[in-house]
């Protein structure tokens, strides 16, 4: 018999950061990212979600989201195929005036009439830029616990360099908190602190009731950003709780963490952090096991299913259906799928998209500071 959370719903934000990783969002978004050889962003935030017996998930989807729809299907693989609930996927809506949503408040503002129709008391929401395995039942009950009107996830960590040298709209908004005996009495906006801070994971949670008042009210004022707008004018008025993470995480910030981020997982004591807990689901692709021909040499690397190895391999990445030619050397590269090195080519420190082809003989290095990116379907 499948267990139910009856308590709590899920709602991620699919498209928020997608200004971070501008070439790796040109023909998807930031949940649909390619991470760890075989998995999507998302993977990690709606397994989480799924194993904490959370099975009424909606994911309010932007713009570039056909790759999202594609991976997810009807949500079989997280056991979210459901007669009520389950997974739902929630484009703008199609009218003359409609816009692209601009933060939190306007995306849950079409949500409200299907907010309004749910049971659950508590509303769970994410976003899917970190690649984690997170606990949401421990976080609702430190939330129920604590009595308060909203709980925020944060990790101790130094804020990524790339947001410290750049100017405040360049890039989505981030948050860091002070915090004084659990409850968050300062967010700070685009902080340029160095040193650990408190930051925020963008993972919520609020009482359904509560947040369908407060996105109302932000509404009709025209607030956009749930944090900035709504939370940080309100600290005085409400309990607002933090609820500290301690494992593993991976923070995609911009195309050098992306890259950072999956070479990290090649140590077997970071792969094990990440998935040594509930296991993360994937979209299943049924392939033959990775082939190693005769003279091919590998070291390091971790590979997906479908890759046939002729040459030489070393502390790479290899997703689904990549093709190493005998003679081409691939070293601190990230290939995504059905990518092709035909022989002969010598390639480092690149990120290949998806059915990419590296020609014979070609010869690409990027470094480990400025690794080059390869386009979807590019042939060089």
């Amino acid at each position: 018999m499948v267990n139910s959370n009856k308590s709590a719903l899920g709602i991620i934000f699919p498209n928020n950061f997608d200004p971070l990783v501008p070439e790796l969002v040109n023909v998807r978004m930031m949940a649909s990212i390619p991470f760890a050889s075989r998995y999507r962003m998302i993977d990690f935030i709606l397994s989480s979600m799924s194993n904490c017996d959370i099975d009424n998930i909606s994911i309010m989807v932007n713009n570039n989201y056909h790759s999202l729809m594609d991976h997810l299907g009807s949500g079989r693989e997280w056991d979210l195929v459901r007669k009520n609930g389950g997974l739902n996927i929630f484009p703008p809506y199609s009218e003359k005036a409609s816009k692209k949503y601009t933060g939190r408040i306007s995306a849950l503002a079409s949500l409200l009439g299907f907010l309004r129709e749910q049971k659950e008391k508590y509303v769970v929401m994410a976003d899917a830029s970190i690649a984690v395995n997170f606990d949401f039942k421990d976080m609702i009950e430190k939330h129920i616990e604590s009595g308060a009107d909203v709980t925020i996830a944060y990790s101790q960590e130094e804020l990524p360099e790339s947001f410290l040298r750049t100017r405040d709209y360049e890039k989505d908004f981030y948050y860091t908190f002070s915090i004084d005996n659990g409850r968050i009495n300062k967010i700070y906006v685009n902080s340029k602190e160095k040193g650990i801070q408190n930051f925020s994971m963008n993972i919520y949670v609020v009482e359904r009731e509560l947040l369908i008042d407060m996105v109302n009210t932000a509404f009709m004022r025209g607030q956009e950003h749930f944090n900035r707008d709504v939370l940080l004018n309100q600290l005085n008025k409400l309990n607002v709780q933090a609820y500290k993470f301690d494992g593993y995480l991976a923070r995609i910030t911009g195309i050098k963490s992306y890259f950072d981020e999956n070479m990290k997982l090649l140590d077997d004591y970071n792969l094990d952090a990440l998935f040594s807990g509930a296991p993360i689901y994937t979209k299943v692709r049924d392939d033959n096991p990775t082939r190693y021909i005769a003279e091919a040499k590998v070291k390091n690397v971790m590979v997906a299913d479908g890759c046939v190895i002729e040459g030489e391999v070393e502390n790479s990445i290899l997703f689904r259906g990549v093709k190493v030619a005998k003679g081409a050397k691939v070293k601190n590269c990230i290939l995504m799928q059905d990518t092709v090195v035909d022989s002969g080519a010598n390639v480092e420190y690149l990120i290949s998209d998806k059915n990419v082809t590296i020609s014979a003989g070609k010869e690409m290095k990027g470094t480990d500071s400025f690794p080059v990116y390869i386009a979807k379907s590019h042939t060089v």
